[in-house]
């Protein structure tokens, strides 16, 4: 491109966090750059509903301006080059609204930078604009205070793995870390329960799904869970039954 076309990129890409579910817990940051946004952008199923609009559907009840919106939509898929080309037409389209002059504000589920979508548009548009990051709360956190019990304490250590690791791993995690949380246990559910038993930590664990939203469930004792796959947003919390607290 030339320095003509870069210096005109007066436009920000920024990637706001609206945390898990429960859309009180979005920051006061994020809301103010929603209601101010002239661009907004999020992930969409083929039907064009969002999680992440949703989340955020109090932030937009208080914008009192025309908002334009740029629904990527997703495959509900395994096939990564399926994902890929998603990916980059969103960048394209948000890359557009920016060399324009317009900010275009993100929505991320959690956090974007934890597990986020915003990660793959922005390894494609951070080497050419300006680009911010709005934290939000993550599933995790969210799991924490849903159980009322704490992640860590003392000198326990602490792994996050993801369902979709091979057995291998979440086996190893299991059996190296005083606490693991397991996200994206959706499909993998059985395989996490195998793994459970194998190290085990049945007892340690809970089972959450659709953590702050009103179809919230949590299962403290998942001997008694279905042996089945589970919705996308689930996750396991595992901690020592027995700890020190001084």
């Amino acid at each position: 491109m030339s320095a003509l076309e870069v210096s005109q990129k007066t436009g920000r890409f920024i990637g706001v966090g609206v945390g898990p579910g429960d859309p009180e817990l979005i920051t006061l940051k994020a809301l103010r750059l929603i209601q101010r946004a002239s661009v907004v952008s999020y992930l969409a199923n083929d039907e064009g509903g969002s999680q992440a609009k949703t989340i955020a559907s109090e932030a937009f009840a208080g914008v009192t301006h025309a908002q334009n919106e740029i629904a990527i939509v997703m495959p509900m898929s395994t096939d990564r080059s399926l994902a890929n080309e998603a990916y980059d037409n969103g960048a394209k389209a948000i890359a557009n609204e920016l060399l324009q002059g317009k900010d275009v504000v993100f929505l991320c589920e959690g956090d974007p930078l934890f597990f986020g979508s915003f990660a793959y548009l922005l390894e494609r548009l951070e080497g050419d604009f300006q680009c911010q990051v709005v934290p939000g709360v993550s599933s995790i956190n969210a799991a924490s205070s849903a159980l009322n019990h704490p992640l860590t304490v003392l000198k326990e250590s602490f792994a996050v793995v993801s369902g979709r690791h091979t057995a291998e791993q979440i086996d190893m995690a299991l059996a190296q870390h005083d606490s693991v949380v397991i996200m994206k246990a959706g499909r993998a559910r059985p395989r996490i329960l195998m793994a459970l038993r194998k190290t085990n930590r049945m007892q340690d664990a809970k089972y959450l799904e659709y953590i702050g939203r009103e179809n919230e469930r949590i299962v403290r004792d998942v001997s008694t869970l279905e042996d089945k796959a589970g919705p996308y947003f689930s996750l396991f919390v595992v901690t020592k039954s027995e700890r020190g607290t001084r």
